[in-house]
């Protein structure tokens, strides 16, 4: 393979600028990820421990292998909205006895547990990877059910909860719950539907209704141990699987629950154990992405420093130049790349992606998309060449391809060129973002612009003068307005993506989502749509 060189000189005032420009939005970050990992505030979680209780992010510490990393998922759900920052769970992947699983854990510090709107979506989303993913799901339960101010937002969706938890279980894709806590209402089916399901003793109350409603609505008068305790679920219900005798011990059963699976993976292993690291610093990928969107990078400089021994094969480089294509390896796992190199998406960009997508699906490789797009390119000319039926090879190939996808924005996805490289609504994976990054339909001021050209000409067409002032104060809230919307954060906040990152640990992010892909069968498609040439 050839080995990437490097044009960054950390000395240059563009690569300080840049630097500079990312560590701020990283400064960002990590306030967002002290709030979510505060859960409740000090006064609930110094009252949880008091009870001789676990944390979600301490039970899940205990749950995996033992040095291992816990690549957590959607880490600010709810940031910017009347709910807290992480929704009140925790998901993600871990390794289990050398199994990976996705975990949700329920955080009972934020309001009891209790499901809000963003961590329904955060479960789900955390369930949709288990299946696409064939992962074994672990739920770590404690939860009061839903949250009463928003039931409405809830209710309905929330259902779909314990759908996809049967279909987890349909698909020969182990579920696992460990009760720690609550398990009321519709919560009690999280339990009731997993395949193995541990409750810990004195701690775990199961029932459809406690007590109280019990009593208004039959009259019955009973205690929550007789209701729905561990006790009565393992001797008499039947529930419980197993009886654990505190907190730790239940997540002791739960390993070896996982350890019992006989659990292998369907896809190929690395073609090594021992890959070769980057021969370039990845402390420098603070400074790859340019602190104005405006002005494009070399996508190159990333690949330098996240490809194993920073080796690409580039797959024609001298044709659609703005488009970036070859092979390389990831932690010992081919991979077909594709990342914008200036923005702009044109005819030859699409045909060629439209190609090295199919031959990727003819070898089986998973395909890495990096974004830094403006979209596809407008204009008399390039209509007349085609971009349009151009446009769309590329996003068929893209729609239509099998092999699993792999999408992190470094930049600017807007328009239609989200869709072609594979955004949210094209069904990656895994897509994660860099904190510079945005995405919308296009950038602040051109949104503005056309809204200001449609209301000028609105205005012509009636014969009425234009207010320039207020069309000065239109396009200031309107860039304003999108500026805030496009931003990382905000987007991650409504699960948009699966985490905001840390451009340094791309590489370790990239690594352990190709490991979790090959727990299923890697293959690629068998045809694509009709391809209008």
């Amino acid at each position: 393979m050839t080995v990437l060189s490097t044009a960054i000189d950390p000395r240059d005032q563009a690569y300080l600028e840049n630097r500079g420009a990312m560590l701020a939005r990283l400064a960002e970050l990590d306030a967002a990820l002290r709030g979510a990992r505060e859960g409740g505030g000090e006064k609930h979680v110094t009252r949880h421990h008091a009870r001789g209780k676990l944390l979600p992010r301490e039970r899940i510490d205990l749950l995996v292998d033992r040095d291992s990393p816990f690549l957590e998922l959607s880490p600010v759900a709810g940031w910017s909205t009347e709910f807290p920052v992480g929704a009140g769970v925790v998901t993600g992947i871990g390794v289990i006895e050398g199994v990976e699983c996705v975990i949700i854990a329920n955080d009972p510090t934020v309001r009891g547990g209790a499901v809000n709107p963003y961590s329904l979506k955060k479960t789900r989303r955390a369930g949709e990877i288990a299946l696409a993913n064939r992962l074994p799901l672990v739920n770590l339960v404690e939860s009061g059910g839903a949250d009463l101010p928003s039931p409405a937002e809830i209710f309905i969706p929330g259902g779909a909860v314990f759908r996809d938890l049967t279909r987890l279980s349909a698909a020969r894709i182990p579920t696992i719950s460990v009760v720690f806590g609550n398990a009321t209402a519709a919560g009690a089916y999280v339990p009731g539907m997993s395949d193995y399901t541990i409750m810990v003793r004195n701690q775990a109350k199961v029932f459809l209704a406690g007590p109280p409603l019990v009593r208004m609505a039959t009259g019955e008068i009973t205690d929550d141990e007789s209701l729905g305790g561990a006790a009565m679920h393992a001797a008499t219900s039947g529930l419980a699987d197993f009886l654990a005798e505190d907190e730790r011990d239940g997540l002791r059963l739960a390993r070896r629950c996982v350890r019992r699976l006989n659990w292998r993976k369907q896809g190929p292993p690395p073609r090594t154990t021992l890959p070769a690291p980057p021969k370039y610093d990845p402390e420098e990928l603070l400074a790859v992405a340019s602190a104005d969107l405006r002005v494009p990078f070399d996508p190159r400089e990333v690949l330098a420093r996240i490809l194993d021994g920073s080796e690409f094969d580039e797959f024609k480089p001298a044709y659609g130049p703005a488009l970036v294509t070859g092979w390389g390896e990831l932690h010992g796992y081919p991979v077909g790349v594709l990342a914008n190199a200036r923005g702009v998406l044109f005819s030859e960009e699409a045909q060629k992606a439209a190609q090295f997508i199919q031959l990727a699906n003819t070898a089986d490789t998973p395909l890495l998309f990096l974004q830094n797009t403006t979209g596809y390119m407008v204009g008399a000319e390039y209509e007349q060449r085609g971009i349009i039926k151009h446009g769309a090879l590329m996003i068929n190939a893209v729609s239509n391809s099998t092999v699993p996808h792999l999408t992190v924005n470094l930049g600017a996805s807007y328009g239609a060129g989200n869709y072609g490289m594979c955004g949210r609504a094209y069904g990656p994976r895994f897509l994660f973002t860099w904190p510079n990054a945005k995405s919308a339909v296009m950038g602040p001021a051109q949104l503005a612009g056309v809204l200001s050209l449609v209301a000028r000409q609105a205005a012509e067409a009636k014969g009425q003068p234009y207010d320039a002032d207020a069309d000065r104060a239109m396009r200031q809230t309107v860039e304003q307005q999108i500026e805030s919307e496009s931003a990382a954060l905000f987007l991650s906040g409504r699960l948009y993506d699966d985490g905001v990152i840390d451009p340094r640990d791309t590489r370790t992010v990239l690594g352990i989502g190709l490991s979790a892909v090959h727990s299923g069968p890697v293959r690629g498609a068998d045809g694509f749509g009709v391809f209008r040439m």
